[in-house]
């Protein structure tokens, strides 16, 4: 297998630990650009829509046409646009690979899988790649019942519909990416809270039915700080707000 002694890309399948099995394999395509061999073939792309930082996410995929026992490496693109190894898994007899990678960076990560050899990085085009966004984790509640038709602390009126959080500092109207059972919504901050239960993200009822939010618990939750969804209303005294109820609360 001299012709394989460069760098091979790879798609990846990132799954959570828990998820789906490893993508199947593609045709074999004709040819390979970079001089590689026709019989190594790429397979689909596909991504879990995120995880928590400090989870274990599972990574896998398949390819033709190298040795079983192949290493396999995962690597992540860091901030410097240098490619940093996190895990390694080897090839099966059939190609297929499954390696395990417990976050250590939060953000929306490009990651890649990459069979290494004796003569550097070759890459045969633009690298096969796949995005994962590592959510940091926040202990949360929701609100609503019981409060709808008033004023929220960002000047909105809190309806059934109303899809958005609360939260003590974060400007108003800032995008919150929200991530819970293997869903993930944008909201932005319209009211001032949790006051209660441990908790620093209040979500409305209707954010919560999107998600499938029912209890106090942790979700994933990234900021965009700087950005605004609406037009930024001064808050109410700290009296005021309606955020901060808990289920049991309602």
């Amino acid at each position: 297998m001299s012709r394989l002694a460069a760098l091979i890309p790879l798609v990846l399948a990132a799954v959570l630990l828990a998820g789906a099995a490893p993508a199947a394999a593609q045709e074999p395509a004709p040819a390979t650009p970079g001089g590689l061999p026709a019989d190594v073939s790429v397979p689909a792309l596909g991504a879990a829509p995120g995880t928590l930082l400090g989870r274990t996410l599972r990574l896998g995929g398949r390819v033709t046409g190298v040795d079983a026992g192949r290493t396999v490496e995962i690597q992540r693109l860091d901030r410097g646009a240098r490619w940093v190894p996190v895990a390694q898994a080897q090839a099966a007899t059939d190609g297929s690979f499954s390696a395990r990678w417990r976050t250590d960076a939060v953000g929306r990560l490009t990651l890649r899988a990459v069979v290494p050899g004796e003569a550097g990085v070759q890459l045969a085009s633009a690298p096969a790649t796949v995005q994962v966004t590592v959510f940091r984790p926040a202990r949360a509640t929701w609100y609503g019942p019981g409060l709808f038709g008033r004023r929220t602390a960002c000047g909105q009126r809190l309806t059934r519909s109303l899809v958005g959080v609360a939260h003590k500092r974060l400007p108003c109207g800032t995008p919150v990416e929200v991530f819970y059972g293997g869903h993930t919504i944008t909201a932005p901050v319209v009211d001032r809270g949790p006051f209660a239960h441990g908790a620093s993200y209040d979500l409305t009822s209707a954010a919560a039915r999107r998600l499938g939010f029912e209890r106090t618990t942790t979700i994933g939750v990234s900021p965009r700080r700087g950005a605004s969804a609406r037009a930024s209303t001064p808050a109410a005294p700290p009296a005021s707000p309606t955020g901060g109820v808990g289920p049991d609360q309602s």
